[in-house]
């Protein structure tokens, strides 16, 4: 007679979706956080009013800079994918 283990998985709360996560994140050109938008289930420290720190802390959490792209003279829009 063989053994055979069924590995069933269950979800967990609080777990993190295992697909791609997206985040725009808004800021200044002189460093001030204006807003932040993200996929549902992305990971995420709370942002800061400095946008540098916003970037630091997602940067950590092991999202990369797809693209940066300048809104207006006075505003640059961050995408970031997990």
């Amino acid at each position: 007679m063989r053994n055979y283990r069924e590995i069933q998985t269950q979800p967990i709360i609080g777990q993190a979706w295992t697909g791609r996560h997206v985040i725009l994140l808004y800021c200044t050109t002189d460093n001030q956080f204006i807003n932040l938008y993200k996929s549902f289930h992305a990971p995420i420290e709370p942002p800061r009013q400095n946008c540098a720190e916003t970037l630091s802390q997602l940067l950590s959490i092991g999202y990369h800079i797809m693209a940066i792209t300048p809104i207006s003279p006075a505003q640059i829009q961050y995408l970031l994918v997990l």
